[in-house]
């Protein structure tokens, strides 16, 4: 396998405009290692002064500046960023934070990229995960620490109403404009990963009522699973949403019952058969016979199969990555899945590489360690939209 480290801060002097190099450039937020981190690695670094950015990387692997920082922007070192969203055209990138209650959005049309506008949220804390309406004029934030989540205007980006939700630290959330609702998981306190949840919550999209909740675990309540994301499958009819259970380890789904106009729960996949744990990312080929599921511990890309039907998922393989194996980007073409392997900085899921995956031959191919080798994990990542498949998100 190929593995490549270069020198970390080259992007001042490699910002280039037109990105002529770049043949597979991704967007990757990143933040110091934690000093536990860093003993993991084979040759133990200094740790770094605390910082935070955004590096423009390029990952082609068959590119001869594969793993090169094209543009570095700096982030406020308090920030705590955390992930990295695209609107439904990808003309605006969205950046949450766990340390401010601030939103930060990039204009993907001007190059060199920047912070285009920072998005006051006052009362959101621990601001996670963001969906868009299918019509692209609002933005659903979630916010972990606050049982909150806050209705933007996408084209002003700013907030216009925030919605108390029905169970504590929602984090992932799904939205299906068709059935009119917004799906929440209730996952972990934020401030120690505890009191979690085994709950997702409903909200009328429309209005912003309330509606209830669903339990995802067949275990004794508290049942302390913690439902983390939730993604619905692209055009399945009836709709499916996938929930990952991180505590419990387990995939459900919640199906809409069109008659009751409610959602039906049960569990389709237990994780621990495949010796895995802490399944967190959720996404979708094009077709939606194909779905992909992270899990963190200790780390592979699940592939599962879907033409038995929207919410009968069949493993077909799993790929073992790094610890701590997270966020996944696709290129359009759908040749390769990049696997960013770090989950919130935590001892055993923090390795800080980038695993390169062809999707043709389901192989690993190479790992990109440019930010794991100068003390750095990585957050999150997308492409840059030229190259990126949403994959249902």
């Amino acid at each position: 396998m190929l593995k490549v480290s270069v020198p970390f801060l080259v992007a001042a002097s490699l910002a280039l405009p037109s990105f002529a190099v770049g043949e597979i450039l991704a967007m990757v937020n990143y933040e110091t290692k934690s000093p536990d981190s860093l003993k993991s690695l084979k040759s133990p670094i200094s740790a770094p002064a605390r910082k935070e950015g955004i590096a423009i990387i390029e990952v082609d692997p068959t590119s001869k500046d594969f793993g090169k920082i094209v543009q570095d922007i700096a982030l406020p070192g308090d920030l705590v960023a955390h992930h990295i969203f695209y609107n439904r055209d990808q003309s605006k990138a969205y950046v949450t934070a766990l340390g401010k209650p601030e939103l930060r959005v990039i204009d993907m049309k001007k190059t060199p990229y920047s912070i285009t506008k920072v998005v006051a949220v006052p009362g959101c804390v621990v601001g996670e995960d963001v969906v868009f309406s299918d019509d692209g004029k609002y933005w659903y934030l979630t916010c972990m620490g606050a049982q909150a989540m806050i209705v933007g205007d996408a084209t002003k980006d700013e907030p216009v109403k925030t919605i108390k939700v029905a169970a504590p630290y929602p984090h992932g959330i799904a939205i299906h404009n068709g059935i009119d609702r917004i799906l929440l998981s209730s996952t972990v306190r934020a401030s120690d990963l505890g009191d979690a949840g085994e709950n997702i919550s409903a909200v009328e999209a429309s209005s912003g009522k309330v509606l209830g909740t669903y339990k995802v675990s067949n275990k004794p309540s508290p049942a302390g699973n913690a439902p983390v994301e939730i993604l619905f499958v692209p055009g399945a009819n009836p709709p499916v949403a996938y929930i990952t259970n991180m505590y419990e380890g387990t995939l459900w789904t919640a199906t809409w019952n069109a008659a009751k106009k409610d959602f039906d729960v049960q569990q389709v996949h237990d994780f621990s058969a495949q010796s895995a744990g802490v399944p967190l990312e959720i996404y979708f080929n094009k077709k939606a016979d194909r779905m992909y599921v992270t899990t963190a511990k200790p780390g592979h890309l699940h592939i599962f199969d879907l033409s038995a039907g929207a919410g009968k998922p069949r493993l077909l393989k799993s790929i073992a990555t790094a610890e701590g194996a997270h966020h996944v980007a696709f290129t359009l073409d759908g040749r390769y899945a990049y696997v960013q392997n770090t989950l919130l900085n935590l001892p055993g899921m923090s390795d800080g590489s980038i695993t390169v995956i062809d999707l043709k031959d389901e192989k690993v191919i190479s790992s990109i360690d440019t930010l794991k080798n100068t003390g750095y994990n990585p957050n999150s990542m997308v492409l840059l939209p030229r190259w990126n498949d949403l994959a249902g998100h």
